[in-house]
């Protein structure tokens, strides 16, 4: 995928992650549905913020950070929307897939890492 619709994405993910957070603040009653999308929102951001990361470390030559925004997207997507859908009244059932997107964030932190750690510097960055 291009740079350019990555980064593209990223920023939509960002925008969906405020709205939702302004929903969940101003549209909702129920405190748990809050506690929901905040948590969810919360993480979301955060998650947005680190694609972007993500994507900068490329540039810098950590090259296999880019096995990292996969991970980071799917546990977003699971996380976050399993929060959001609860919010919304679907199943508890939906509860199950948030594990999962927890388990793929923390692989994406330690796929960054795995990408940080294992670059080698340049004979100019020795200096």
């Amino acid at each position: 995928m291009k740079q350019k619709t990555v980064l593209g994405l990223i920023c939509l993910s960002g925008f969906l992650a405020v709205g939702i957070g302004a929903f969940g603040a101003h549209g909702l009653t129920s405190p748990q549905t809050k506690a929901w999308v905040v948590t969810g929102s919360g993480q979301h951001m955060a998650h947005t913020l680190v694609l972007f990361v993500c994507v900068w470390l490329q540039t810098q030559g950590y090259h296999k950070a880019r096995f990292a925004v996969p991970l980071f997207g799917l546990g977003m997507i699971l996380f976050a929307g399993s929060l959001y859908a609860l919010a919304l009244g679907a199943p508890r059932a939906v509860a199950m897939a948030a594990p999962l997107g927890g388990l793929s964030l923390l692989a994406g932190w330690i796929c960054l890492a795995w990408a940080c750690f294992s670059r080698k510097e340049t004979l100019h960055e020795r200096h």
